[in-house]
């Protein structure tokens, strides 16, 4: 292969990475967002003592992660499958980056 057109296909393969840390940014930020609609429901209806005990402050902090968890599980498949293509282009990418390298000190 032609040292240009490596250097053509490792710009390709660096774009098709940040497009895919791109989704995995996009999964995260609607995680966020869905967890910022959810907080005002998350509080406890009664802020006040009932009949003498002090509200739980562990209560909005167990429901804040429970919900956290449901959702993340939703999306799990997707990550993790993003992720390992994160991981794949990551190789790939370091591969070609290396026989640039090598042949550009070969020539």
């Amino acid at each position: 292969m032609v040292p240009q057109d490596r250097r053509t296909q490792l710009l390709r393969m660096e774009e098709a990475r940040r497009q895919t840390q791109r989704q995995l940014d996009i999964i995260d930020r609607h995680t966020a967002r869905c967890m910022t609609a959810l907080i005002p429901q998350l509080h406890p209806r009664q802020a006040t003592y009932r009949r003498g005990r002090p509200p739980d402050p562990g209560a909005f902090l167990e429901r804040y992660r429970a919900n956290l968890a449901a959702i993340t599980t939703e999306r799990q498949p997707e990550i993790d499958a993003l992720s390992r293509k994160l991981a794949r282009q990551d190789t790939a990418i370091a591969m070609l980056r290396e026989r640039l390298q090598s042949g550009a000190l070969c020539a």
